[in-house]
């Protein structure tokens, strides 16, 4: 259904990249979610009045609750889609993973109050009046919730969404615990046996490591993790696909919002090359990532000796001596200053964030190795830690 909407009131909506069609699906799946939830807070309503069941009206009250979850998801796409402004420079993108915080934020929420509601039943057990037409909403209950966290999930994927992950495992959660108190009503039933506090307690205990999984994937790109893989391949493959180029280091991605990430490199050019040339072909690669990955791009580039034997030989075997020492560690901008008395090795060693060294100890090691080596060396390192 979400497909068939989408390709009907989304302009180019197999156009994941832009950021409005990103905020149509947001705005389509959080206004079908606010649909769906009410219908079943309605169902759920009459359910429980029929039954006489605490339990389906708290679930009739956890679908309200989850209504306001979407109009959260919705205001989020719709604010994080609003121009940078002079306060806001690089945008409004993070508002999405703050909505998908704030959801999270309800989804354990939930788990704590269906937990100690939980804990009373099992305390203080209650009858339930079993109704076929009370176990016919629940099932339908189910299977929308199931449906909706499909296509949340879905949505969420195509779209890189983080917010629309959280709604997913919010609407998952909320399918077990009707699904807990179906079973609970049933075995009620048919067996005269209370487990309706056993299921909702397990059932919390689903929803909270839901939420906390939920939170930690909203967390992540607030507080600055490192790009997937994937992406830094896509860039690396990108940049080097210039023949000029020889090699890059220094990759920082800054993410402020899906779609919306600046990126900025180090690009390693011959130093006897055309600076001229050389600087057209750092232009060109900076557009082909904005063109190709959607990224605000700035290169530096670094010019490098590459037709001299002696500083090539020199750096392979100090790269070695660094990968002794961590084999996480790698170095780059290496040259060699001849003097009077001893040849100064400059360059940059980049220590990965699991290395047990201080920055200090892997310096001091460093330059202890490469004393050793044949030659009159000495090694001017400047530590630095990966981005990515």
């Amino acid at each position: 259904m979400i497909q068939f909407l989408a390709r009907r009131l989304i302009r180019d909506a197999d156009n994941v990249t832009d950021p409005a069609v990103r905020r149509g699906y947001g705005v389509l799946c959080g206004c079908v979610g606010i649909a769906l939830n009410l219908l079943l807070f309605a169902g759920k309503l009459l359910a429980g009045f029929l039954s006489g069941s605490i339990a389906i009206m708290a679930d009739a009250f956890n679908n309200l609750s989850d209504a306001g979850s979407s109009v959260v998801t919705l205001l989020g796409f719709k604010l994080a889609a609003q121009k940078p402004d002079v306060e806001h420079p690089f945008g409004h993108g993070r508002l999405e993973y703050i909505s998908g915080l704030v959801v999270s934020m309800v989804i354990l929420l939930m788990g704590v109050e269906l937990g100690k509601s939980s804990v009373e039943k099992i305390l203080h057990p209650e009858a339930v009046v079993f109704s076929p037409l009370v176990v016919v909403i629940l099932v339908v209950s189910i299977a929308v919730k199931l449906y909706m966290s499909y296509y949340n999930r879905a949505v969420g994927k195509r779209i890189d969404s983080s917010a629309m992950a959280a709604t997913a495992a919010d609407s998952l959660s909320d399918s077990l615990a009707t699904a807990a108190v179906l079973l609970s009503t049933l075995v009620g039933h048919f067996w005269n046996i209370s487990v309706d506090g056993w299921c909702g307690a397990v059932v919390a205990l689903f929803i909270l490591w839901a939420g906390f999984n939920a939170a930690k994937e909203t967390m992540g790109p607030l507080l600055g993790q490192p790009p997937a893989p994937e992406f830094v391949q896509q860039i690396h493959d990108l940049v080097m696909s210039h023949p000029e180029i020889i090699g890059i280091h220094d990759l920082i991605v800054h993410d402020y919002g899906p779609g919306r990430r600046i990126l900025s490199l180090h690009a390693e050019v011959p130093a006897d090359g055309d600076i001229l040339a050389l600087h057209d072909v750092v232009d060109s690669a900076e557009k082909e990532l904005n063109t190709q990955l959607g990224c605000l791009a700035t290169i530096h580039m670094d010019p490098v000796v590459n037709d001299d034997g002696v500083t090539a030989e020199t750096r392979a075997r100090v790269a070695a001596l660094a990968g002794i020492i961590d084999p996480g560690i790698t170095i780059h901008d290496f040259r060699m200053v001849p003097g009077p008395t001893h040849t100064n090795l400059i360059f940059d060693a980049v220590v990965p964030y699991g290395c047990p060294l201080t920055d200090r100890e892997v310096a001091s090691r460093i330059q202890t190795a490469v004393r050793a080596l044949d030659g009159n060396y000495f090694a001017v390192v400047e530590v630095e830690k990966s981005y990515i």
